[in-house]
């Protein structure tokens, strides 16, 4: 994990009832994570009830910036209204240590 550099944090706030939608689209993703090259680690998490999260890393920024443009953010911004009772939180983090 010493080349992972840059990630990405994602909270996601579910609706009310679209709770299960939600769980099932994260986990749905994965395939589509697993396909990016750049992608070193993802994560899908579910923090509490309504409120889920993504985490990822990257060797770079060229890595970070292909998955944002990439299927898995795409298909999470169109389904947003549907699922989400505000915009999703993405958040660039470094990472300044890891095991």
């Amino acid at each position: 994990m010493a080349t992972e550099k840059k990630s990405l944090l994602a909270r996601l706030h579910a609706k009310p009832g679209k709770e299960d939608e939600l769980k099932t689209f994260l986990k749905e993703a994965l395939p589509a994570a697993q396909a990016e090259e750049k992608t070193i680690a993802w994560y899908a998490l579910q923090i509490d009830e309504s409120t889920f999260g993504i985490f990822d890393t990257f060797a770079g920024e060229d890595g970070r910036q292909a998955h944002l443009d990439g299927e898995i953010a795409e298909a999470l911004f169109a389904r947003a209204d549907e699922l989400l009772t505000e915009p999703p939180q993405v958040e660039k983090v470094e990472i300044l240590a890891a095991k």
